[in-house]
C-alpha cells in the first residue's frame, strides 16, 4: 500500500533553481532592475524580488500567474528570501505602464550582459555574430484582453486569421553559439511585422556589442522584414543586413535574368554528392546578381541579390516535358554580406533557428499571456525573455551538451529536482537524490556560481 500525504516543510521539488537564482543575482537581476524600475503605490515595491519570483516560476515551468505558486511549495522560504504569492504578482503586473515596461527591458538587456561576462554565451562573438528578428502570433480566447487583434497566420499549411497578440522577438547567435534573447516587444494581433522593427533591431546591436560582438554583424530576417527602415538602421549601426524579399515582378525579372551558367547546385534536401563529378547532384540552385532596392527613393540602396531556385513539378506541363522545359519556385535574399555566396545563401537559411526560440517560448512561459491588461502581458514577455537567457547561461555553465540543449530539457533534468533540506547551524544543506542521472551538470552548475555569499 502506497499512501500520499503533503506535510514535510523541508521538502522542494525544483532546487536546480538554487544555482540558477544566484546565477542571476551575479549576473546583476536585482540590481539592474532596483536601479532600472520604479513603480507607483505600494504595489511596486521592492520590484526587484518581485521580478525574481516570476522568473524563478518561468524557469520551473510556470506560464500562467497562478502557476507562479510554485516558488512557495515546501521548504522554498527557506532558499529564498522575498517570495510572493502569485495575487500580489498579479497586482504587481498591472502597475506596469508602457514606460515601466521599457524600464524592465532595460534590465533585462543588462542581465544579458551580465550573463555574457560569466558564461560563453556568444562564444565567437568576436569574428561573427547573427541578429535574428521575427515575429509570432500567440492566439488568445478573451475578447476582452486589451490590445488584441485579428493577425495572419499558417496553421497546417493554411492561411487564416486569429485573435491574439503579435510578439517579436530578437535574438543573438553566432556559429559556435544557439540563440539568446536581446529584446523583446508585445504588439497587438493585426499589427504589420515589421512596424517598430527598426528601432528594436538598433537596441539589439546595441546588446550584441556590449555582450562582445566585436567583429561582423549580420542582422537576418524574412520578408516581412524586408523595408527600407531596417535597411537604413543597419546601414546607420554600420552592421550587415539578410533579408528575404518578397517575389514581385521586379525580383522575379531580375532572378529570370541570370543566365544558366552562373546557377550552382548546392547541399539540400535529398541532396546527393557526385564524386565523379565533384559537386553536390540536387534539385536547388543557387546564384547571384546585382539588384537596386527602393529605386528613385532616398532609400535607394544597391547590393547583392542571392537567389535560390527550386524545380517545382507543374501540372500543366505534358508528360515528359519537365527536362525541355522546367519550371522553378525563387527564393530572393537580398544582401550586402561579405562572404562568398555559398556562405552568404547558407547563413541566410539558418535564420530558421529563431522558430527555435519561438517554439521554446511557447512550450514554456509563452502558452498564455495571462493578463487582461496590455502591459501586464508585455511584462510578461520581457520575463520569459529574461528566463530563456538564464536557462541558456545554465546550459552552459553545466558544460557538455547542455549549453545547446532545449530550455525544456534543462528544466526537467537540472531546475526541477527533488530535495530535502537539512538545516546544520546557519547552513542549508540541499540533500538531492541519490544516483540521479544528470548530477554532474548539476555539480558543475553549483561549482561555477560558487557559494552564496556570507
Amino acid at each position: 500500500m502506497v499512501r500520499a500525504t503533503f506535510d514535510d516543510p523541508n521538502l522542494v521539488s525544483c532546487a536546480g533553481l538554487v544555482p540558477v537564482m544566484r546565477l542571476a543575482e551575479r549576473a546583476g537581476l536585482h540590481d539592474a532592475v532596483t536601479d532600472r524600475l520604479s513603480l507607483p503605490t505600494d504595489k511596486g515595491a521592492n520590484p526587484a524580488g518581485k521580478v525574481a519570483t516570476i522568473i524563478a516560476g518561468m524557469l520551473a515551468g510556470a506560464d500562467s500567474i497562478d502557476d507562479l505558486d510554485v516558488t512557495r511549495h515546501g521548504g522554498m522560504r527557506s532558499l529564498f528570501t522575498s517570495v510572493y504569492a502569485p495575487s500580489t504578482l498579479g497586482s504587481f503586473l498591472r502597475t506596469f505602464t508602457h514606460g515601466h515596461v521599457r524600464q524592465l527591458q532595460a534590465a533585462a538587456r543588462d542581465t544579458l550582459i551580465g550573463l555574457a561576462r560569466r558564461a560563453p554565451l556568444l562564444a565567437g562573438a568576436d569574428t561573427l555574430c547573427f541578429v535574428d528578428i521575427d515575429s509570432m502570433l500567440r492566439r488568445v480566447f478573451g475578447k476582452r484582453k486589451q490590445g488584441i487583434g485579428f493577425g495572419h497566420a499558417k496553421v497546417g499549411g493554411y492561411n487564416v486569421w486569429l485573435r491574439g497578440y503579435n510578439p517579436v522577438v530578437a535574438t543573438l547567435s553566432t556559429p559556435l553559439s544557439v540563440p539568446v534573447i536581446a529584446a523583446t516587444r508585445l504588439r497587438a494581433g493585426n499589427a504589420g511585422s515589421a512596424r517598430g522593427a527598426a528601432s528594436m533591431i538598433a537596441e539589439a546591436i546595441t546588446t550584441a556589442r556590449s555582450c562582445g560582438a566585436t567583429g561582423e554583424i549580420v542582422v537576418r530576417a524574412d520578408s516581412a522584414f524586408y523595408a527600407k527602415t531596417v535597411i537604413a538602421a543597419c546601414r546607420r549601426r554600420k552592421v550587415r543586413f539578410s533579408l528575404t524579399t518578397r517575389i514581385d515582378a521586379k525580383i522575379r525579372t531580375a532572378c529570370e535574368s541570370i543566365t544558366d551558367a552562373q546557377w550552382i547546385d548546392i547541399k539540400y534536401p535529398q541532396a546527393v554528392w557526385d564524386d565523379d563529378a565533384g559537386r553536390w547532384i540536387s534539385d536547388a540552385q543557387i546564384a547571384e546578381t546585382e539588384y537596386t532596392a527602393f529605386a528613385g527613393t532616398r532609400h535607394q540602396i544597391t547590393a547583392r541579390l542571392i537567389v535560390r531556385r527550386v524545380r517545382r513539378d507543374d501540372p500543366a506541363q505534358a508528360p515528359g516535358q519537365e527536362e525541355l522545359l522546367p519550371t522553378y519556385r525563387y527564393h530572393a535574399v537580398f544582401t550586402d554580406s561579405p562572404y562568398t555566396l555559398v556562405q552568404a545563401e547558407a547563413q541566410h537559411r539558418q535564420h530558421a533557428i529563431i522558430e527555435q526560440v519561438n517554439a521554446d517560448l511557447i512550450a514554456g512561459p509563452l502558452a498564455h499571456l495571462p493578463s487582461g491588461r496590455f502591459s501586464a502581458n508585455d511584462t510578461w514577455l520581457t520575463c520569459a525573455g529574461i528566463a530563456h537567457n538564464l536557462t541558456r547561461a545554465a546550459g552552459h555553465l553545466a558544460a557538455g551538451a547542455w549549453a545547446t540543449a532545449r530550455p525544456a530539457t534543462i528544466r526537467t533534468r537540472i531546475i526541477n529536482v527533488a530535495a530535502r533540506l537539512a538545516h546544520r547551524a546557519r547552513t542549508i544543506i540541499v540533500h538531492l537524490p541519490e544516483h540521479w542521472p544528470w548530477q554532474a551538470a548539476l555539480d558543475n552548475l553549483y561549482t561555477a556560481v560558487g557559494p552564496a555569499p556570507g
